[in-house]
């Protein structure tokens, strides 16, 4: 399998064309986030065959010059309240310096498929564009990372996440959970969960190249 020959295989699907036609109405009279060219970044930055980690978010930034494509990734310099308690999580997990950056490029670039649930949103309203049809897609991608041999990572933070391990065969894959790190639930069981050091871990115990999480 390869990333465009799924976007092909969903394409010709009528949910597809169904969100295709939606999204293109929808340009004609609100600004889409993140820009077009964006809006499929985490499929052409982590090829299928080279996925080690998945970590699944729901939707997209809905402010300008943030989506970019990659699950809790900002092109500018203001972190958002949940990528800064991923990133506190990051330092006491590794002990890493603070990240430089909230552009994930790197991670993705690494095996780690930063997948939001809603590929898509209109600006400045969030949740616009869920039960559209993106549901489906992201859905159909990620039983398409399970039939993968063994050894992929799931992180699934908060409870929209949680429910797609019903996906994820547990017994050759890794799933990692905890709650949300957004400030209304990161104090309730992310921090201290350690999902960094896990990952790598488990990723070592299969023969893999850990992740280098490190942004500093």
């Amino acid at each position: 399998m390869t990333w465009d020959l799924f976007i092909e295989q969903e394409s010709h699907k009528a949910y597809y064309k169904s969100l295709m036609d939606f999204i293109k109405s929808e340009e004609l009279t609100h600004d889409i986030l993140p820009p077009k060219g964006y809006r499929l970044s985490c499929f052409n930055l982590t090829p299928y065959k080279d996925i080690k980690v998945v970590i699944l978010g729901q939707d997209p930034y809905h402010n300008y010059h943030q989506a970019h494509g990659l699950a809790f990734s900002v092109l500018n310099d203001k972190y958002p309240p949940s990528l800064k308690n991923i990133y506190k999580e990051l330092i006491s997990d590794l002990g890493v310096s603070y990240p430089k950056t909230g552009n994930l490029t790197s991670w993705a670039k690494q095996g780690v498929f930063l997948l939001n649930t809603v590929l898509t949103v209109r600006a400045h309203e969030p949740l616009s564009h869920q039960k559209k049809g993106w549901e489906i897609f992201t859905l159909e991608a990620i039983k398409e990372i399970n039939k993968k041999n063994d050894g992929v990572v799931f992180i699934l933070w908060g409870n929209h996440a949680i429910r797609f391990s019903k996906y994820i065969d547990s017994s050759k894959h890794k799933i990692i959970t905890s709650v949300h790190p957004s400030p209304l639930s990161a104090r309730r069981g992310f921090f201290g969960s350690k999902p960094f050091s896990k990952t790598n871990e488990y990723l070592k115990s299969y023969g893999y190249e850990p992740i280098n999480w490190d942004l500093s």
